[in-house]
């Protein structure tokens, strides 16, 4: 049990289609097949494509861990990495029920006290084994039965221990809540009046992989296996864009099927393909358009909004940073972006706070949970700092740090070698040189003639002066265009979520996910506060170098920018709009 919260919550076809419109990359797909169908494989979805983790990629494609800005050494260079550090408290078991500010708090079904156990120790420091076995996390989709069996079976064993084992899934499924929903406070950092968070910040890696790792060897231990790794939910490749088979499959040997959830969006189950832009309702798109917008909206979140430590992994936040009014809380791309969406995506909309996978409070006890977070983790190569409790696989309480969960290699777990097919899934215009802004001056204002905050209860329009236009290949080299939303504040009990557009125009046809213009999101799952404070308030960065390459409108002095809201978006603000060069760090 660990012991600490942002992002906004609450067909078969032959031949080869291409699921990017700028993609020469070509795979074959059976949208109807259950994703990981080991007993049908002619029917199994293949990709047919040579490009993996060791293809090799220009300076853009930084996480994938191939070097740039995005290594750990970079970290060591931020002067608030050696700020005071976020800590959580010694005695974890020390903390308060997490939230009755719940949209529905009268109707949740999994309870909010969420301290783990009482102990009188005080935690050692945890000290990765030496030499360790490497556990390989499989792609769920291409797991083999025997695998599904023995992980089955581990997550059988965790749910026989009793409730207030620190081992037991109700105990790992409240960590979650602990530390996400305001049951600890920066005590132990000398701030006992603010609020612990591990979303929208540069915590949100770093303290999940720490609790998917202690997660991961505790399984292992309850069936005797110390090789044994959790699997990951391989959303961002087209063979796994649907809920893996297995966790809806019946287990006749086990009489249930103890990775099932009841709380799910039965109208998400195979074979629907998810939508990495998930707002609350369905898009009606066809299987090879959502995939191919899928796509898109992966290359976006990994590269073009993910050109700095900033924009990708969060704002700083340290001891003393009031996550409710911090200036500096960012959600890192991902985070705000499909991380969200398949929270929302997953859990179900018939419960009144979209239980479990909708809401961070309920979010740990559905096993899709972990294996969703599993590749989340994939996506980071990154980080530096802050510091956790956790119960590990010998019930022994320890105190791990940020630095320390750098190099997977010395935790003992990597990821099966899987393709990255969105790294060919640049987004294509919807229209290019289309003078947008220009055609927009007299009828929507100029961002220095507006007065800030502006509400985002209805589509909003700008107009954003550019730092400098027709920048040279050098100027690109030097420095990342970046469009910022600063001050965005929102209710924290409600799924937030709109939809960032640069040079849109409005020719009668939707601008989707797969299209340049389209330049991201911002989403938030439901949080929760057990102060009076309802607002939350975090920001966004938006990488607009390719965007406007590929609209054809770097000449144009100002952009339109359009803010678009989709869901909970009645009381949210924004309190800054701009577009800033940022620095590359050279390495």
């Amino acid at each position: 049990m660990a012991s600490f919260s942002f992002s906004t919550l609450p067909t078969t076809f032959s031949g080869s289609p291409s699921f990017s419109k700028a993609s020469s990359h070509r795979f074959k797909v059976s949208c109807n097949a259950a994703s990981g169908d080991t007993n049908h494989p002619e029917t199994t979805p293949k990709l047919i494509t040579s490009l993996d983790m060791t293809h090799n990629v220009d300076r853009r494609n930084l996480l994938l861990g191939l070097g740039g800005l995005y290594g750990a050494a970079n970290f060591t260079s931020l002067p608030s990495a050696f700020a005071t550090p976020i800590a959580a408290p010694d005695n974890i078991a020390d903390c308060v029920t997490a939230s009755s500010n719940l949209q529905n708090p009268t109707d949740v079904v999994r309870g909010l006290a969420c301290c783990p156990p009482a102990l009188s120790s005080k935690p050692e420091i945890y000290t990765l084994p030496v030499n360790p076995v490497t556990r390989i996390r499989p792609a769920a989709q291409r797991a083999t039965p025997e695998y599904i069996e023995k992980y089955k079976a581990a997550i059988q064993e965790m749910r026989k221990l009793p409730d207030d084992h620190p081992h037991s899934f109700k105990q790992q499924a409240m960590i979650h809540c602990a530390y996400c929903n305001g049951a600890y406070n920066q005590e132990q950092s000398g701030h006992p009046e603010l609020q612990l968070q591990i979303h929208n910040s540069w915590l949100f890696y770093p303290f999940h992989r720490w609790y998917l790792y202690f997660y991961e060897r505790i399984l292992g231990k309850l069936i005797n296996d110390p090789t044994f790794a959790i699997p990951h939910w391989n959303w961002d490749h087209p063979t796994g864009m649907m809920l893996p088979a297995m966790f809806e499959d019946a287990d006749p040997a086990l009489k249930q099927n103890p990775i099932f959830d009841p709380y799910r969006d039965v109208t998400h189950l195979p074979p629907a393909i998810l939508d990495a832009e998930y707002a609350g309702a369905n898009t009606g798109a066809d299987c090879v358009n959502q995939i191919s917008s899928n796509l898109a909206s992966m290359y976006r979140q990994m590269i073009t909004n993910a050109t700095d430590t900033t924009s990708f992994s969060g704002g700083e936040f340290v001891s003393g940073d009031d996550p409710l009014q911090a200036g500096t809380l960012i959600a890192g791309s991902i985070e705000r972006g499909i991380h969200t969406a398949m929270h929302r995506w997953v859990g179900n909309p018939r419960m009144a706070n979209n239980e479990d996978m909708g809401n961070f409070y309920s979010a740990g006890y559905d096993p899709v949970f972990y294996v969703h977070h599993a590749n989340v983790d994939r996506m980071w190569k990154i980080w530096n700092n802050a510091s956790y409790v956790f119960y590990d696989e010998n019930e022994k309480l320890v105190r791990v740090f940020n630095k320390d969960s750098i190099d997977i290699g010395r935790m003992g777990y990597d990821y099966e070698r899987s393709s990255v097919p969105w790294l060919q899934s640049r987004p294509v215009a919807h229209a290019k040189r289309s003078k947008a802004a220009a055609q927009s001056v007299g009828t929507v204002k100029k961002v220095e003639d507006v007065e800030f905050p502006v509400k985002l209860d209805q589509v909003v329009k700008v107009l954003v002066k550019r730092p400098a236009t027709n920048r040279t290949k050098e100027d690109k080299e030097k420095a990342h265009e970046i469009l910022l939303l600063n001050g965005i504040k929102f209710d924290g009990e409600k799924f937030v979520k709109f939809d960032v557009f640069v040079n849109d125009v409005d020719d009668g046809i939707e601008t989707t996910a797969a299209e340049s213009e389209f330049a991201g999101s911002f989403a938030q799952l439901p949080h929760g506060s057990h102060s009076e404070k309802m607002l939350m308030t975090s920001g966004a960065r938006f990488g607009i170098t390719e965007l406007l390459e590929d609209i054809e409108a770097e000449d144009d002095e100002y952009v339109l920018v359009n803010l678009v809201p989709k869901i909970g978006c009645d009381d949210a603000i924004v309190s800054e709009i701009k577009i800033e060069l940022v620095p590359i760090v050279q390495t």
